[in-house]
Formats: structure tokens, sequence, C-alpha cells
């Protein structure tokens, strides 16, 4: 049986996460506030009333990263559930419509590109590195 929920965050919320890789880097923030606060993980957050999982996708990456980028497929999905939360991630690519350099914005504590050989070598959030190497991102994590 499941480990009991706050009442406040019974249900599950949808949210999604940007996955930017360009010449063998990926796009990562550090997060500064929420239940992964601390570590790094890829730009995204929750799905607002009456956006859709592309519109979150492009809206979160530009809060976060101050980049501008086109939602594209589907990676994967993930879900995370804690003492007061329940996420389901929806994980997309994104292409990237300038090659500015990211500056963190809103839940971003900092933003930058972190080679794909040095992403394990980070505190990332919790089952990100096995996700990243379940879909064909990183060769390892360990």
């Amino acid at each position: 049986m499941a480990a009991p929920v706050a009442e406040a965050a019974a249900r599950p919320e949808i949210c999604v996460g940007a996955l930017a890789v360009v010449e063998q880097a990926i796009l990562m923030v550090r997060r500064g506030r929420g239940p992964a606060q601390g570590t790094w993980a890829v730009p995204g957050g929750r799905v607002e009333a009456g956006e859709t999982l592309a519109e979150a996708v492009v809206r979160e990456l530009a809060e976060e990263t101050g980049l501008d980028g086109v939602c594209e497929s589907l990676v994967g999905w993930a879900e995370r559930i804690g003492p007061d939360y329940h996420y389901v991630i929806m994980d997309f690519r994104v292409t990237l419509l300038s090659d500015a350099e990211p500056v963190a914005g809103d839940d971003a504590a900092e933003a930058r590109w972190v080679p794909l050989v040095e992403v394990a070598d980070l505190a990332l959030a919790d089952g990100l590195a096995e996700f990243l190497h379940d879909h064909g991102i990183l060769e390892t994590f360990s």
C-alpha cells in the first residue's frame, strides 16, 4: 500500500519538462524551491489550467531559463510521490530558437548547459539520472 498523502495533494498534478540537448550538453536548472530544492533538473513545472502540454513546456522553458523554444516529441514520463505532493511529469524534447545563454528565473536558482559526461556528477533530482539513461540521453549514470 502506498504511503498516505496529505489531503491538499491527494490528486496528482500534471507537470512537464523541457529536454534540450545541443552539442553533447543538456540544459539544466538548479531548483530554487519546492520538493527538489537545491538539486539539478531539466527546466519544467506544473501545467496551468487551460494550457496544453506543449504550451506549458514552452512557458516553463522561458520562465526558468529565459530561452525560447519549440516543443517537440514526448521523450517519456515519470512519477514522483512525496508526503505532500504527487507529480506526473511528461518530458518533451525541445528545439531552441536561438543560441543565447540561459539565465535563471522563476523557480530556478541557476541555469546552465551541462556537458552530458558531467551530469552524473551533479546533485540531481530523484530519478533524473535513471530517466535520462533509460531514454538514451545519458550513456551511464554511476
